[in-house]
């Protein structure tokens, strides 16, 4: 005679609404738990999110010239450069970086005009601005007499007192944020400089573009 096994056995009634029971009572567990992750991953999404809009937006750095100064520019009796010595003008910058991260950027050529004609240039060496920092540099650029005295106008302008003259510099570099986020920022700076010759001054007038 065969012997059933107890496994084959048929559960009770009482065992089925015990195991139902049971079940019931996890699934509002299993419901919680779902809604608790649900509910974390949308506010780190959110923490996220504003940290980007926020801390982390990109700036673009701010480029300012406190003050230009000219030396060498010594003029003839009959409105020339004596000597044949290159004019100097001496520009002190600031570059405040207004990242949470530096801000770095490489070499910058930048030019003088006068009259509408490059008369000549500078360069600012590649360098790194820290986050929050202010990175100030002294420029110097270099104007070569013979090219400023060609252009026509200039005994004239000798003679009034006053040279004006403009600069452009065209700044480009990058912010990487958290090794993951990195942004190219170009800033370009057009200065009018005018000089007055009897008190070997200079003033100028800077405008910030993006």
């Amino acid at each position: 005679m065969a012997v059933r096994s107890d496994s084959t056995r048929p559960l009770s009634p009482g065992q089925v609404r015990s195991d139902k029971k049971q079940e019931e009572m996890g699934r509002p567990q299993r419901n919680l738990r779902l809604y608790g992750c649900v509910f974390l991953l949308l506010t780190i999404t959110a923490v996220i999110i504003t940290l980007i809009f926020t801390v982390f937006q990109i700036k673009d750095p701010d480029i300012k010239v406190n003050s230009v100064t000219v030396k060498q520019l010594v003029f003839a009796n009959n409105g020339g450069v004596p000597g044949g010595r290159n004019i100097t003008l001496v520009a002190d910058v600031s570059l405040k970086n207004r990242n949470v991260a530096s801000f770095k950027f490489g070499n910058t050529t930048s030019t003088i005009s006068y009259g509408g004609v490059v008369v000549g240039e500078g360069w600012i060496p590649a360098a790194v601005s820290k986050s929050k920092r202010t990175l100030r540099m002294n420029v110097s650029m270099d104007v070569i007499p013979e090219k400023l005295m060609a252009v026509p106008g200039f005994t004239a302008d000798v003679i009034s007192g006053a040279l004006n003259m403009t600069t452009y510099t065209r700044v480009q570099g990058k912010v990487k944020l958290l090794k993951i986020i990195e942004a190219t920022m170009v800033m370009k700076l057009n200065c009018t400089v005018v000089y007055n010759i009897s008190s070997q001054t200079a003033e100028s007038h800077c405008k910030q573009h993006h």
